[in-house]
């Protein structure tokens, strides 16, 4: 065995590092930040990526000067370096990418961005995690939870998935007393000694199949999507929140090794029982962190403080306002946190509205899930949807809306799953099939927003809540967003609202 191969496993800052040979596989903003902080500490650092653009040779040249290694192009990651003591990893490889699974076959450690920064906290940086899941929602109930943490006086930080590196974060001279911490299952499928002061998931639905491709079917790989989530419950040091309406939430925190002492704590759109957070008289209310919680319960905040307001983001506000409450936040800074949010673009975003027509952009809703939750705000819809779809299905969607839809307008590769399910479900909603391969992102979508036009009558909303991702077409959701804003803004001539 290596005389590194002694510490790593229980690797921190103090660690031997100038010792150790550090791979990073990715060099997108986690991997960048991961291998400036190893080469702070002294590591030897390499960096592979099979990418070549002008952003990751600015990056590369930078890692360069700092004394790095980098391979970048084609080819750069075809062969783990034979001397390896530790791969960093990017979120988005898969475990049977060939350089991590040589890494696996000569059992040397994969961790993601957030266990290499759970580990380089400590001993003399430690900051509590409150910790963010679920397959929607993540982003807007991170944002919540820093926020009210902001409201109630702490130096916090939304970090992880959301998009700043937890890395960056705890080497920051601010000195952050709390973080918010969105962690998507990828990172958590490469997180082993986590341990956050509070954590919750959100809810559990299929998405991102095709990424646990590896586990075998779909029903394998929706277990081991759900395992992955389930591992923020671990050893969780306060409180484990759970959504009251989905049982598998539930489990994951029954069947989680916690820090002794540690409550199951649960959300729920209705009224609460003890040890939940829910909703009476549309007040958000506390029966968990009260002392009379067996007779009474504390408001927080009004529903109505929930902006933009849709039962999907309530939920996700009972969520934020549970775990800031495990972290002993008061009631008005709940309330104050929620006031001062302005979350960002593309989540339920109104556009326009024109002769009693709503236009509104959730590009965010990026699997059938999301979409769902949208959809339960609107009572007749002119659906635009569409993309990737990821391996997902869209029965149940169609099912549960099939009576709101007035028409649907399917673009992307996979809008023949979309349609297939419109039509056993919901045979009597007018389809548009749109292709876009001639027209382009900007063309496809002004011819989208041009039939939902035609379709829409007053009373409408013209929603766009593609339930896929947009990479077939467009570079990421914001994108795919702003073309459909500037397409309604070209057919209604009025700004958002």
């Amino acid at each position: 065995m290596s005389s590194v191969r002694k510490w790593i496993a229980t690797a921190d800052r103090t660690a031997p590092w100038p010792q150790a040979h550090v791979v990073v596989a990715g060099l997108g903003t986690s991997g960048f930040a991961s291998a400036d902080a190893m080469l702070e500490l002294g590591a030897r650092v390499t960096v592979l990526d099979d990418s070549e653009t002008d952003t990751l040779r600015e990056r590369a040249t930078l890692l360069d000067t700092l004394g790095a290694t980098v391979r970048l192009g084609p080819g750069s990651t075809a062969a783990l370096p034979a001397d390896a003591d530790v791969v960093i990893t990017s979120p988005g490889w898969r475990p049977d990418w060939p350089l991590l699974a040589a890494a696996a076959a000569r059992d040397t450690p994969i961790w993601g961005e957030p266990e290499l920064a759970w580990r380089l906290m400590h001993p003399d940086r430690v900051v509590p995690w409150l910790g963010v899941t679920g397959t929607n929602g993540k982003t807007t109930t991170t944002q919540m939870v820093d926020s009210m943490l902001q409201a109630a006086g702490y130096r916090s930080a939304a970090v992880g998935n959301i998009g700043r590196p937890i890395i960056e974060a705890i080497n920051d001279p601010v000195g952050y007393q709390v973080f918010a911490v969105e962690l998507s299952s990828f990172q958590l499928h490469w997180s082993s000694s986590l341990s956050l002061h509070s954590a919750a998931v959100l809810n559990l639905h299929p998405d991102h199949l095709e990424w646990y491709a590896y586990a075998g079917d779909t029903a394998a790989a929706m277990a081991a999507y759900g395992a992955d989530k389930a591992r923020i419950f671990q050893r969780v040091q306060h409180s484990c929140v759970y959504n009251v309406a989905e049982v598998a939430t539930r489990e994951m925190v029954e069947q989680a090794d916690v820090v002794e002492g540690a409550r199951a704590i649960g959300f729920t759109s209705g009224i609460p029982q003890v040890a939940e957070l829910g909703v009476v008289d549309e007040l958000i209310v506390d029966r968990a962190f009260v002392q009379q919680r067996q007779t009474s319960a504390l408001p927080l905040a009004s529903i109505h403080d929930v902006h933009p307001f849709a039962p999907h983001n309530v939920e996700n506000a009972l969520a934020a306002a549970a775990l800031v409450r495990s972290f002993g936040v008061q009631a008005t800074a709940v309330k104050q946190g929620l006031l001062n949010l302005r979350l960002g673009g593309h989540r339920i975003e109104t556009i326009a509205e024109d002769e009693g027509v709503r236009w509104v952009d959730d590009s965010k809703a990026t699997n059938p899930h999301a979409a769902n939750s949208s959809m339960r705000a609107f009572e007749n819809i002119v659906w635009i949807a569409g993309g990737q779809a990821k391996g997902t299905s869209f029965d149940e969607l169609v099912t549960r809306h099939h009576d709101r839809l007035r028409a649907a307008i399917l673009l992307g590769v996979d809008r023949e799953v979309i349609a297939e399910a419109l039509h056993r479900h919901a045979p009597e909603v007018p389809i548009v099939m749109l292709d876009g391969t001639s027209t382009g992102a900007h063309g496809v979508m002004a011819e989208a927003v041009s039939e939902a036009a035609r379709l829409a009558r007053a009373g409408d909303t013209v929603l766009m809540a593609p339930g896929c991702a947009s990479k077939d077409i467009w570079p990421g959701y914001a994108a795919r967003g702003d073309d459909f804003a500037a397409a309604v803004r070209a057919v209604t001539g009025q700004h958002g609202k």
